[in-house]
């Protein structure tokens, strides 16, 4: 199908723009652009366009290699995702053992061992929060620098940290990871095709899940489903995918269990690493590693620790 045929076809099919369609499918404007170059589109466009017309003939291929290299990328994410099941087990199981560490048994009850109150929901909101701070929204101060999107990521680590916990507070390990594995298959937006603005609005609506729990606005085990999504979303738009998501977790749940190890309840806790943040020190660390455990991380950042 060449490009302006698509553009007649679309608006048949009740798309007003070229831009509204390719939102609808989750192309960006770049990809826009090298189809209108080359008056042509992938047989997976057309692909979509035959299905939303209803058509069963499925349009022919010229050549084959031209599908077999737009439908790799596919394949081989499927192939990936047959083991995210394990890998979401493995990372409830670590932050249930952390929570049970760090609040004492029993935690999911809303009080932690030193009769303090728990709160996952405000948790969320604050990260959501510090993680918007990572990018230039402000109108008034350093406008034109850049977004810190190591530190978007974390950020969202964090936010996972404390939406696994909540997800644990209103159901189990084995339905935790039943709700969540059906959301990990995505392909993360190219980091030169993201889109900083939407960001900030698709974090804000973390938050308001959260508010929409605490005002009774929203059951708790919905509010748990509308969560699950959206927290993707923000990771998809992010260029945040699930594997490096998955990597940065054990990352940070090795940090968090050294913290408090290392009197972070206390206060003693050296939190600047030779003039590093220690989820930076983190960050460089898994960097440096072809295979990550939380054993090996954890020895890493005892490594680091010791020669401060």
């Amino acid at each position: 199908m060449l490009y302006e045929e698509l553009k007649t076809t679309i608006k048949k099919l009740g798309f007003e723009t070229i831009e509204s369609f390719a939102h609808y499918i989750g192309v960006t404007p770049k990809d826009i652009l090298a189809w209108e170059q080359k008056d042509t589109i992938p047989y997976t466009v057309a692909l979509i366009v035959h299905l939303l017309q209803g058509e069963q003939n499925i349009p022919a291929v010229d050549p084959l290699d031209t599908l077999v290299e737009e439908c790799l990328p596919l394949a081989q994410l499927l192939e990936e995702s047959s083991s995210f099941p394990a890998k979401l087990e493995e990372m409830f199981v670590l932050q249930k053992k952390l929570n049970d560490e760090t609040n004492g048994l029993n935690w999911e009850l809303g009080i932690n061992k030193f009769d303090k109150e728990i709160n996952w929901l405000r948790c969320i909101h604050m990260e959501a929060s510090e993680l918007i701070d990572s990018t230039p929204w402000k109108h008034w101060k350093n406008i034109s620098s850049k977004p810190d999107f190591n530190n978007i990521h974390v950020e969202l680590v964090d936010i996972w940290h404390f939406l696994m916990s909540y997800i644990l507070q209103e159901t189990n390990i084995p339905k935790a990871v039943s709700l969540v594995n059906t959301h990990c298959i995505y392909e993360a937006v190219s980091m030169d095709n993201t889109d900083v603005k939407l960001i900030v609005n698709e974090i804000e609506k973390l938050s308001y899940i959260a508010f929409a729990i605490q005002t009774g606005n929203m059951p708790p085990f919905s509010g748990v489903e509308r969560f699950i999504d959206q927290f993707f979303k923000c990771c998809k738009i992010s260029g945040l995918s699930f594997s490096w998501l998955q990597k940065l977790y054990l990352g940070k749940n090795s940090l968090n269990k050294f913290r408090q190890d290392n009197g972070y309840k206390e206060g003693t806790y050296t939190k600047i690493w030779d003039g590093k943040e220690d989820n930076v020190v983190m960050v460089e660390i898994l960097e440096s590693l072809e295979n990550s455990t939380f054993e090996i991380i954890y020895a890493k950042l005892q490594e680091r620790y010791s020669k401060l």
